[in-house]
């Protein structure tokens, strides 16, 4: 085992403070990462707070994990010293499912372990990226391409993959008409993504507060829902809508923006239960969609689209004592778009 600095929430709802945890020695299939960057993901501040439940403690957030291989184990053929490489949401999964061996692993049939607040298949619980290293198997590492830096490049670990993945799924492309639901941590995402694939793109935000960011992200449209006139406008106007608000929505009158046959895919995952009226979905044969993060290889593809296209996230990069600080500001939506922790300040 190795000892490194990390940040871990000690208990429920408790600051994350300055700690140090045991990383497993190197085995046949693992890589060693120097994590050089962390993203602070608003799911890290849900699960810390125990908003989804009940968590393992202490917990080490983050999985938005960028960094430079330093050490690969006796029977590793993906990855060299030295390469740049990322982590994402998933470290393990069962590997022989139906799923995974599509390439899936987030829908494991046996459940993917998580990189952190998990169990791993070793019976030990994971740590995530606000650490100073990580040891995880090839098969859940990806590359970073050169053409991204690894600070920007962090955010898309999750940010990324989670837009990119419903996006790519529901055919967001030339003469469609998608809306981005919230310009946050991950919409801001969703509207580079989307105008990179083709789409005609419209972000739905509570105010025009983001109007200019949303537009030089590639938005061609911008509208207040706070304004009772905007679903007046919209009616029946797009194909798609990714809803990334972890917030209770009026989902009725998200359907009702939809074309028939259109498709509400949400990735926002509130704490509360929300409220339905199926007319909502059946009167013009509409879908209500979940996506969660994305497989390895649709991870990597997404990474190398990023790349092509100079997609990278918008932060603002903080050292480790802001960490809580941080917390506060991503909860009052004071952000723009993704806090990314400078790794070598732990």
């Amino acid at each position: 085992m190795t000892t490194v600095a990390a940040y871990a929430a000690p208990a429920p709802k408790a600051p994350l403070e300055r700690t140090t945890i045991e990383r497993r020695e190197v085995r046949e299939f693992d890589v060693l990462i120097d994590i050089k960057f962390a993203g602070i993901c608003h799911s890290d501040i849900h699960q810390a707070r125990e908003g989804w439940g009940e968590a393992i403690f202490p917990m080490v957030p983050g999985h938005e994990i960028a960094g430079v291989v330093t050490e690969v184990g006796p029977g590793v053929t993906k990855f060299a010293v030295g390469d740049r490489v990322g982590v994402g949401c998933m470290v393990d999964s069962c590997r022989e499912c139906e799923n995974c061996k599509a390439g899936n692993e987030q829908y494991c049939v046996e459940g993917n372990t998580q990189t952190y607040n998990s169990i791993g298949r070793d019976g030990e619980p994971t740590y995530g990226g606000y650490s100073q290293k990580v040891v995880v198997d090839e098969n859940f590492v990806v590359r970073i391409p050169d053409g991204l830096s690894l600070d920007v490049a962090a955010p898309l670990l999750c940010a990324g993959i989670t837009l990119y993945s419903p996006l790519k799924r529901f055919g967001a492309g030339p003469g469609k008409k998608v809306a981005i639901l919230g310009l946050g941590g991950l919409g801001h995402m969703g509207v580079k993504i989307a105008h990179a694939l083709g789409a005609e793109v419209t972000v739905l935000s509570q105010s025009l507060r983001k109007q200019e960011d949303g537009l030089r992200f590639g938005a061609d449209h911008y509208y207040a829902t706070s304004d009772p006139k905007t679903f007046e406008e919209l009616n029946g106007t797009f194909d798609l809508i990714v809803s990334t608000v972890a917030a209770p929505l009026d989902f009725n009158a998200y359907l009702a923006l939809l074309k028939p046959e259109g498709t509400l895919a949400n990735v926002g995952a509130p704490e509360e239960p929300i409220s339905l009226s199926l007319f909502s979905v059946i009167g013009g044969g509409k879908s209500l969609a979940g996506s969660f993060i994305g497989g390895l290889p649709q991870t990597q593809e997404m990474l190398d689209f990023c790349a092509e296209h100079g997609l990278g996230a918008e932060i603002e990069l903080i050292g480790a004592d802001q960490i809580n600080e941080a917390y506060k500001r991503v909860e009052d939506s004071d952000v723009r778009y993704r806090f990314v922790i400078d790794t070598a300040t732990i």
